[in-house]
C-alpha cells in the first residue's frame, strides 16, 4: 500500500493505490451515482451507474472497482457519461414494473433518487411489463420481484454478513432474478433466519416489511458501517 496523487475534475487529490476512484471521490466530496455499491458490502460493479472516464481509456470505467495510480486522470462528469447514466437508468424502469405512486419505498428509493439526479421525468424507452409474482410467504416480509433491480445487495449482505446465503441470482441476462433456497418460496426458506438486513440494504421496494403502505418504508442500513467499524478494529 502506498499514497499515489491523482487528479479528479482537475482537482489534485491523493489517496492509497488500494482504494478505488468512488472511494477516493467520496473522501473529496465528489459526488459519483451509484445504485449497487453499499459501504460495508463487498463491491460488485453490476449497476454501472458508476462509470467514469480515466485519461487514456476510451472505455468508460466503474469507479466503484477501478482502483487508483499514480497520475491518473479522472473525469467523472460529461456529456457522455449523463447520456449513459440516463440510458442505465431508463433501462431499469422500463424493464420492471416501477410504480413510484404505490410504492412503499417512494419517496425513500435510490432509484427514485438517481432519476431524479439525472433529470429523468420520463422514459423514452418501451416498457416490457413482465410477469412477476409478488412472494408474501414470509411472516414479516414481502418480496416484490417487480421492483428488483438486481443490485444483488440483498445476496452479498446475506452471505457475507449473515451467514445464510438464502437469497442468490438464478437465471441469465434479462430472465435473471432472484430466488430464495433452491427456488422455493421465501417463506418455506429453511435457511433464512428472518434477520431483515436484506430488507434493510435494498435501494427500491423490492423488500419491505409488511403492513407498510405507499412511502412508509424507510431503509436504515447503517449497521454495515458500525459492523465494518467493528471488523477493522478486530483485526
Amino acid at each position: 500500500m502506498r499514497v499515489v496523487t491523482l487528479s479528479i475534475n482537475g482537482q489534485h487529490l491523493s489517496g492509497r493505490n488500494d482504494e478505488s476512484v468512488l472511494q477516493v471521490a467520496r473522501a473529496h466530496n465528489i459526488d459519483i451515482p451509484t445504485l449497487c455499491q453499499l459501504d460495508g458490502l463487498s463491491t460488485w460493479g453490476g449497476c454501472r451507474l458508476c462509470l467514469v472516464h480515466v485519461e487514456g481509456n476510451n472505455k468508460l470505467v466503474p469507479a466503484c472497482v477501478t482502483n487508483v495510480f499514480e497520475g491518473m486522470v479522472v473525469q467523472t462528469e460529461s456529456e457522455r457519461l449523463a447520456r449513459y447514466r440516463r440510458m442505465i437508468i431508463e433501462m431499469l424502469f422500463s424493464e420492471g414494473n416501477h410504480i413510484c405512486s404505490v410504492c412503499v419505498s417512494n419517496g425513500n428509493c435510490e432509484l427514485q433518487d438517481a432519476a431524479q439526479s439525472q433529470g429523468i421525468d420520463h422514459i423514452s424507452l418501451p416498457y416490457l411489463y413482465p410477469e412477476r409474482t409478488v412472494d408474501a410467504s414470509h411472516d414479516r416480509f414481502t418480496f416484490d420481484p417487480n421492483r428488483c433491480v438486481l443490485c444483488t445487495r440483498c445476496v452479498r449482505v446475506c452471505d457475507e454478513v449473515e451467514g445464510a446465503h438464502t437469497w442468490d441470482v438464478a437465471g441469465r441476462g434479462i430472465k435473471a432474478h432472484l430466488i430464495t433456497d433452491l427456488n422455493q418460496p421465501w417463506g418455506e426458506s429453511s435457511s433464512c433466519t428472518s434477520c431483515g438486513k436484506c430488507v434493510q440494504v435494498c435501494p427500491t421496494g423490492a423488500l419491505f416489511e409488511k403492513g407498510k403502505g405507499a412511502g412508509e418504508m424507510v431503509k436504515k442500513n447503517e449497521f454495515l458501517v458500525y459492523l465494518e467499524e467493528m471488523r477493522q478494529k478486530r483485526s
